[in-house]
């Protein structure tokens, strides 16, 4: 109930103020900025790290194991290169 009288008045301040004012003071476009340029570097940073951790991770060979496991219930023992298939004759 107090997040829709907060919004109400919001919009009632919102509509008070004349548009012309809002682009008079250039302070609010500065503070727009500096946010979205912080946030900007905060999800470089991250992907960076993301990409960084990755790549140790694949050098590491954690994921040859892996591959490898699905292959540990086939030899290839007791079994020639070229079978000879048997003729039946009937």
């Amino acid at each position: 109930m107090t997040a829709r009288l907060l919004l109400t008045t919001a919009l009632l301040l919102l509509l008070q103020t004349p548009a012309a004012e809002a682009l008079m003071e250039p302070e609010l476009c500065y503070i727009l900025d500096a946010i979205l340029f912080l946030y900007g570097i905060v999800l470089t940073v991250l992907y960076c790290r993301l990409k960084f951790t990755v790549h140790r991770e694949s050098q590491q060979g954690p994921g040859k194991e892996k591959e490898e496991a699905i292959y540990t219930g086939l030899t290839g023992e007791g079994q020639e290169m070229y079978e000879t298939l048997q003729v039946k004759h009937s």
